[in-house]
């Protein structure tokens, strides 16, 4: 066997060091502490790296949220992100715009079991549908909410639309964004008016390509069948892509996969240039060949991000990796 060791680099460069988790650090030090090691801690340091880079008011944000993510708990953070003019287009789920409006008018959802003591997932689960409460994973959401928030959607959104012929899901969902946060107002409820508020209210296009996937979908068709309401699936491609064009330089903050995730990266096809930053926050697998997991270097091959693109895929639970990716960006930001 021939030996290569005279011709191999020698090993001085970034060597492996170790994490810290010391008593007062604050989440910024704590993810630079992440940058010392590595598999997922160090792919955590450059998503905060890179994010913190796309705060910078000449970077045009667009972030994609999906799945759960409201329900679960998640949605002070992005209406603070709105709030504070770190998100200049949000792409996200009817079911978030679902949820996200039930508690700005009054709604809860509350901490749920999977398996409780003494039943089987499915005994649970039959027993939760004859209670009329709905389950995700371990957060549950009482029926009646739905018909408060049917009739918030009727009395307060629709009814408003009917005489502007088909509008546009954008119009949509910033209509609802001003019912809920007038209603919000109006209740004194507790609890913050949130996400599709705050977009309102600073003027921040919310884009819910899917929206029929929803409660918020099923209600609209329905008032549809018997109103002039109608929406036009088509219209907010000129908007988004419109403002993909005109961006000097363009950041993705994807979290999750699914429609938000393609319908923000899509964007750019269509336009001269591409995303100069992008940060992917998933648990899908690459390797399925599903959207979802795909990396963001395969979205280099189809001209999504640019060839010297900053970007970074975090494999695991965004509600775990979200908190912490933007809290300790947020420090590196405001120091």
């Amino acid at each position: 066997m021939s030996d290569h060791t005279d011709e191999r680099e020698t090993f001085h460069h970034d060597p492996i060091g170790h994490a810290e988790a010391r008593a007062g650090m604050t989440v910024g030090e704590l993810a630079d502490s992440y940058g010392e090691a590595g598999i997922g801690a160090n792919d955590i340091h450059e998503a905060v790296d890179i994010y913190s880079e796309m705060l910078d008011d000449d970077v045009t944000t667009f972030f994609g949220l999906a799945g759960a993510m409201v329900p679960t708990g998640m949605r002070a953070i992005v209406s603070e992100l709105i709030r504070d003019g770190h998100i200049d287009v949000l792409v996200t789920t009817g079911a978030n715009c679902t949820h996200d409006s039930i508690e700005a008018i009054g709604g809860k959802h509350h901490h749920g079991e999977v398996t409780p003591e003494g039943q089987t997932e499915r005994e649970h689960d039959e027993t939760l549908r004859d209670e009329g409460v709905d389950r995700i994973y371990n957060v549950y959401l009482p029926q009646e909410h739905f018909a408060l928030f049917e009739n918030h959607l009727r009395d307060e959104v629709f009814s408003t639309l009917e005489d502007e012929g088909a509008v546009s899901i954008q119009r949509m969902t910033e209509e609802l964004g001003r019912a809920n946060s007038e209603v919000n107002e109006r209740e004194d409820v507790p609890e913050d008016a949130g996400v599709l508020a705050a977009a309102y209210e600073n003027d921040v296009p919310v884009y819910c390509p899917a929206f029929q996937d929803s409660v918020l979908g099923l209600q609209a068709w329905m008032y549809s069948q018997t109103s002039e309401f109608t929406v036009d699936a088509l219209a907010d491609m000129t908007q988004i892509t419109d403002i993909a064009y005109e961006a000097d330089s363009a950041g993705a903050m994807v979290v999750g996969g699914g429609v938000p995730k393609n319908y923000v990266l899509q964007t750019m096809l269509v336009s001269p240039d591409a995303y100069d930053y992008a940060v992917q926050l998933t648990m899908d697998p690459s390797n399925t060949g599903g959207l979802s997991g795909a990396t963001l270097d395969e979205a280099r091959s189809w001209g999504k991000l640019e060839k010297d693109a900053r970007n970074v895929s975090v494999y695991a639970d965004a509600t775990i990796t979200l908190p912490l990716v933007v809290a300790a960006a947020r420090e590196r930001h405001s120091a």
